[in-house]
Formats: structure tokens, sequence, C-alpha cells
């Protein structure tokens, strides 16, 4: 023990934030004048903190084996320091590992075990995500148009920019595939008069998207589905497709599969919105050092991360064309910590919308760590977010570049920032 705790000093002393960490035994050392306190009621985080495991460590935070006093800021400072090693940098493996890995992407992402993945994060409480989200309720990715945004403001831009990137028509059919709690389902009906279908596997959400297409009065003309994406009719193609946010629960396995089922929905010339968090590493399918293990434990089960090549290879094999790839990662760190700043405001209250006792308490310390934990990861880069809009493959046209009134994408971007 005397040598971990000899590589915990050393670690202690190099980080860029003065932390003060009381032992199990009632011992401290450190910076008596620190910004972050620790106390360590477990040996084994001692081991962790040592080894540079983030992911492990949050899971010691999660089940009470130590206490922090302090920003969550300076909480992740000192996780990304501690670490060995970068979290993206996993190796290629060969056939074997690769075959072992599809299967198990295979097994992870049935309809059934899907539905119960999906109601497990989306429906822990619909007052605890409204208490941090924006008024929509939009959980992924804001658009920060110009810096001095608010979140909410920010949200709309998002909502703005996935519309004018799908070039919206009044009467077009659109649909959101993993809807969420309708706010781009909703923003497209509303400012772009699309005839609008959204689905979900959440019931909480189904539930919120449904009250609110009512008191809208916007029956008849929007609409939205408890339904898993693989059970859509293909009978009557939409002209725009957006699936936001839900590409991460697909799958590696299953990713040709999902590109084919949305090409096969979409109307020849038609577009879809594909915005996802993808892998920082090329071959990672997760965050390293334990961070993504943490994730799949207390957050996201069965969530699976690809990098964007990866992406885009599966699309084209799919028959589809990338038309415009945009980046928002920079977007995302601000995003997360707007949400992680407005936790950490209310606490208290936060407590009272989970279920009471240690369930309720471990839940609310899984968010603290998971919002400013994928805060730092997408500022270090380990993590991305990336916007691809796709297409039919191209018609062989030869005269795209003069933007007839019937081509569906103009090949200049000005449409998207006027």
């Amino acid at each position: 023990m005397s040598s971990v705790l000899s590589m915990v000093e050393k670690k202690l002393a190099a980080l860029p934030v003065s932390v003060q960490m009381q032992l199990p035994d009632g011992g401290k050392i450190g910076d008596a004048n620190a910004r972050l306190r620790m106390k360590v009621n477990d040996r084994a985080t001692l081991v962790n903190f040592a080894t540079g495991q983030a992911g492990n460590l949050g899971e010691d935070y999660v089940e009470g084996r130590f206490e922090v006093e302090g920003s969550m800021r300076d909480l992740m400072n000192v996780a990304a320091a501690i670490l060995n090693e970068s979290p993206i940098d996993a190796a290629r493996g060969n056939w074997f590992t690769g075959l072992a890995r599809h299967l198990v992407s295979i097994y992870r992402h049935s309809t059934a075990r899907d539905a119960r993945q999906i109601q497990f994060h989306y429906d822990l409480s619909d007052e605890f995500y409204s208490l941090w989200l924006d008024p929509r309720r939009v959980y992924s990715c804001a658009y920060y148009r110009t810096p001095d945004m608010t979140l909410a403001q920010a949200q709309e831009a998002k909502l703005d920019h996935i519309c004018r990137k799908l070039r919206l028509n009044s009467g077009e059919r659109f649909i959101d595939i993993g809807a969420g709690w309708g706010g781009l389902l909703l923003w497209a009906a509303e400012n772009y008069g699309v005839d609008a279908t959204g689905i979900t596997l959440s019931k909480n959400q189904h539930a919120h998207v449904n009250r609110l297409i009512d008191e809208k009065g916007l029956r008849g003309r929007v609409r939205m589905e408890l339904l898993d994406y693989r059970h859509l009719d293909e009978s009557v193609p939409y002209d725009k497709i957006a699936s936001v946010g839900m590409f991460e629960h697909v799958g590696r396995a299953q990713l040709e599969g999902y590109f084919s089922k949305l090409r096969r929905l979409l109307k020849p010339g038609g577009l879809i919105m594909n915005h996802a968090i993808t892998a920082g590493g090329v071959y990672n399918a997760e965050v390293g050092a334990g961070m993504g293990q943490f994730i799949e434990k207390y957050i996201f089960p069965g969530g699976e991360l690809t990098h964007i090549s990866n992406e885009l290879a599966k699309a084209a094999i799919a028959g589809l064309e990338d038309v415009d790839v945009e980046n928002l990662r920079p977007h995302y760190a601000r995003t997360l910590w707007a949400w992680s700043d407005s936790l950490e405001s209310q606490l208290d209250a936060a407590r009272a919308t989970l279920k009471p006792g240690l369930q309720g308490d471990k839940s609310l310390r899984a968010y603290r760590i998971y919002l400013a934990g994928c805060a730092l990861g997408f500022e270090q880069g380990w993590i991305a977010l990336h916007q691809v809009l796709f297409q039919h493959k191209a018609t062989g046209r030869q005269d795209e570049l003069d933007n007839p009134a019937d081509l569906t994408f103009p090949w200049r971007r000005d449409y998207i920032y006027k």
C-alpha cells in the first residue's frame, strides 16, 4: 500500500488544481488550502487514482467510495491530468477480436433489448431532465451561432440549422427517428409546414410529445409513435429524414442495415440528416480508461460509438452519398457544460425528482459525473459530434452546379448560412 500512496502523492503534486485528500485511515495528504477536497472511504479508490482509471473513479464516486467538495470542472481537470495514456489509443486488433466485437454488438441490439436500454436512460424522470435542459428539452448538441447565445437560443439555432440543411418545405413528408421530447419534430412542423412523424422507444417521451401535439392543435399533421426504426413502413417514402442523437444506440454491427433502412424510407433525391456522437479514435467503440464502461453501466447501456470514417463508409455501402459534413465538437462541449452547471446549481431540486433513497442518490451522482465528464471528453477531442447530410447517390446530371429548380441539394453552402 505504501507504493500506491507514494504514487498518489506524486500525482497530487503534479495536478493543475490543488487537491487535499483524506485517506481511509483519517490521515490527510495534499494542499491544506486546496480548491478541491476528496474524502476517500475505500483503498481501491487510491489504486484507481494512482493508475489513472478515471472511469473506475467515476464508479467509486457513484457508489459512495469517495466524496468530493468543489466544482465539477476542477474534478474533471484532475481526471484528465491523472490519465497515464490517451483514452482513444485503442489497438486495431486482429480478425478474432473484430469478430468478437461484431457478435457482441449483434447480441446487444435486439429490438426488445434496445427498447429496455432506451427506457433505462430516457424514462429516468421527465422532471429531472426538465431541470437542466432547455425549455424544449432538446437533449443533443446545441449550435452557438453567436458566442453570447443562451442554451435555449443555441438549441433553437440547432433545430433551425438542421431544417435549413434538409431544405424543408411546406407539405413535405418528414420523419424524425429518435425524436426525443419533440423539439425538432415540432419546430419543423410549426416553422416549415411539413407533415411530420416522430418515433421513439421511450414511453415517457411518447406521452409527452403527444400531449404537446394536442395542445398545439397539430393533430393530423404531426404524429409521435412508440416504434423501433426497423419496423417503419417503407411503402410510402419520406421526402426528408432526421436522426438526431439516435445513431449512438444502433450498434456498430447494425450500421449498414441502419443506413439501408433509411435509404429505403427515402424518396429518390431526398435528404437525410444524421447528427451523432462519433469516436475520437479510429478503432475504439468507447472512451478508454474505464470511462466507456462507466457510461455503459450507469447512463447508456448498449451505446456504441464509431469513427466518422466508418460512418461514411457504411452509408456509402448502403447507397447514400455524403453531401455535407460538419463537426460540432466544440459546440457540444459548451452544451454539456451548460447542462452540468445547471444541474450543479440545483442539486436538491434534482434529488427530489428521482426515486428516494440510495437509488436516486446514485442516479444523481452518476449524472453529475456523466455530464461533466462528457464535456471534458469533447474538449479533449476524445469524442466528437458530426452532422452528416446524405442523399441518394448522384444521378450523373451534368448541370448540377447550375442549381436547377428541381435539384434537391445545391452544391454551395450559402443556403445554410445566409
